[in-house]
């Protein structure tokens, strides 16, 4: 089988978000109080959502498959998170504002991130980027994200996925506190959107024989699961048990491609360098530079540079799924569906370009002949293959339950 670069190839595409955080409100700001809760809407669901709706504005349906756990929108939709965020936002700018006024030499060199004439000019970036979001928010989010997902939701951009009120490791729970759960935090979901998601993102992906059964009571009819739970067979959903819910598993050979702790896309040197701070203003002065080089001696942050590698990013990916599709259409001997599948914190939070990138690739994957869906479109299209039964199963580490009982988070 011949492709060229923009010929169409076979089969669908589904990028799927999972956004969670623990409950942080009241919950003290530093290291993992409100700052996380602020940082990562700042960083993630700020950019993620203006991305969202240029898409939409520009009539591209179908774009994202997005998880929401009801922590997260509860969160998101509170009037104290609301105001706390509103304050977090005015004091980034004003710790931009300090970098942007350090007293510099004229000629300053800015060999590293850590001289005056890079922290300057850092602060004036931060200082404009600190004013788009106050203006994005106070215009848009001050009545919460619910009204911003649902216009999303109702152009066919976004399918929503759901899941258990708290976000428990669904297989250590006993079953009447389980179908609880799952329920509530649908119906969570159905008031806060106007719509009952269909899917749901299991926490952790997590599963354990017969939970396919308490789904199909519930009305669920899609879930995720890693790929190994599948056996890397993830080219197609697939029916789990005696039922019609199917589980969609997560492609670890494409999702790797940008997330892998060895060679994905964010440790690349030209991209901002998510650990060194500079401390008198908590902003983060450097690109990445080297995987050995010590943070005092990291070079300053370049956004063209970055933008550069965000380019070379996307083409590698497109190529990436192009082979993948290609490939896996070929094994199984039909048209296949390839999923990548990742944290929504990763984009912006973990790695500042990742909303930027996130844009380009979903105009560039069409651009290329790959067909972009939900999966729900995947379902309707007839993505599925034959029945399977699963083991018991997670993403963490090991891809089994032995991480959970003493730690809530995935290994990254």
């Amino acid at each position: 089988m011949s492709h060229s670069a923009s010929s169409p190839v076979p089969g669908q595409f589904s990028l799927v978000l999972h956004t969670h955080l623990p409950w942080l409100a009241h919950h003290g700001r530093w290291p993992v109080g409100e700052e996380w809760l602020y940082q990562s809407w700042a960083a993630s669901y700020l950019p993620l959502m203006r991305v969202l709706r240029t898409l939409a504005a520009e009539g591209r349906r179908s774009q994202i498959t997005l998880g929401m756990t009801p922590v997260v929108t509860a969160q998101l939709d509170d009037p104290y998170c609301l105001d706390g965020m509103q304050r977090w936002l005015a004091n980034w700018q004003l710790r931009a504002l300090e970098a942007a006024n350090v007293h510099t030499a004229t000629g300053a060199a800015a060999d590293t991130a850590s001289t005056p004439e890079a922290l300057r000019r850092l602060g004036v970036r931060e200082h404009e980027e600190a004013g788009h979001a106050i203006e994005d928010f106070s215009v848009r989010w001050r009545h919460g994200a619910s009204p911003l997902l649902r216009e999303l939701i109702d152009a066919g951009t976004v399918e929503l996925l759901g899941g258990p009120l708290a976000h428990p490791f669904q297989p250590l729970l006993h079953p009447r506190l389980r179908d609880f759960a799952l329920r509530e935090g649908l119906a969570d979901a159905g008031q806060r959107f106007g719509h009952t998601p269909a899917g749901i993102w299991a926490p952790e992906c997590a599963y354990a024989p017969g939970m396919e059964r308490d789904y199909a009571a519930a009305g669920v009819g899609h879930f995720m699961v890693d790929g190994p739970s599948l056996h890397g067979d993830t080219g197609l959903g697939r029916p789990v048990g005696q039922t019609d819910v199917v589980a969609f598993g997560r492609d670890l050979q494409v999702s790797y491609r940008v997330w892998s702790p060895r060679s994905g896309y964010p440790g690349h040197a030209a991209y901002r360098d998510f650990h060194t701070y500079d401390h008198l203003t908590g902003l983060k002065p450097a690109r990445v530079t080297g995987r050995n080089v010590d943070s005092q001696a990291k070079a300053p942050y370049d956004p063209q540079r970055a933008e550069h590698a965000v380019d070379a990013h996307v083409a590698d990916f497109v190529d990436v799924v192009r082979r993948r599709l290609i490939s896996e259409s070929e094994r199984i001997g039909r048209p296949a569906h390839v999923l990548a599948a990742f944290d929504t914190e990763l984009f912006g939070h973990w790695w500042y370009e990742g909303p930027l990138w996130l844009e380009r690739l979903l105009r560039a994957l069409p651009a290329a002949g790959i067909r972009v869906g939900t999966l729900r479109d995947a379902l309707n299209d007839g993505f599925v293959g034959a029945p399977v039964d699963l083991p018991p199963s997670s993403w963490g580490s090991g891809k089994d339950w032995q991480v959970w009982p003493a730690s809530r988070w995935p290994i990254w």
